[in-house]
């Protein structure tokens, strides 16, 4: 089967549109940062409790980030019509390409991502922390 675009295409699509930050930089912005910026985790939970996640960083699965960013949908999350500026990772900076413009096309401004995810933030000695998963009921 021959795809019109493939995935690589989207991606290199989405990084025209929208605004990556270096590890260098996106680690420089949440050392300085005054509340005015959320880091947004899109990876799956499993990925979180195997590797952590960037310091303070609010979780959002991929799968949900449209219905999460809507303020009319009934999974809408207070965090996405804050205001503050988002700042998008997933494992190598592929999925928060495409969740960031996918967002930004929503109309949200503010938006950036990091290149090369939270393999590059951990290589390059951005502050994490542990994800424990919660106790079964």
């Amino acid at each position: 089967m021959k795809l019109k675009k493939n995935a690589k295409d989207l991606v290199a699509a989405a990084e025209t549109e929208v605004e990556t930050l270096s590890v260098a930089d996106a680690i420089a912005r949440h050392a300085r940062d005054d509340g005015g910026t959320v880091f947004v985790d899109l990876r799956d939970i499993r990925e979180l409790w195997r590797d952590g996640k960037v310091s303070g960083a609010f979780h959002a699965p991929r799968g949900m980030l449209e219905f999460w960013v809507d303020p009319e949908s009934e999974y809408h999350r207070d965090v996405f019509s804050s205001g503050k500026a988002l700042v998008f990772y997933c494992r190598g900076g592929q999925r928060s390409a495409l969740a960031a413009k996918a967002v930004q096309d929503m109309g949200l401004s503010g938006v950036a991502h990091i290149g090369g995810g939270f393999t590059a933030w951990t290589d390059a000695g951005g502050p994490t922390e542990e994800v424990k998963p919660k106790p079964r009921r």
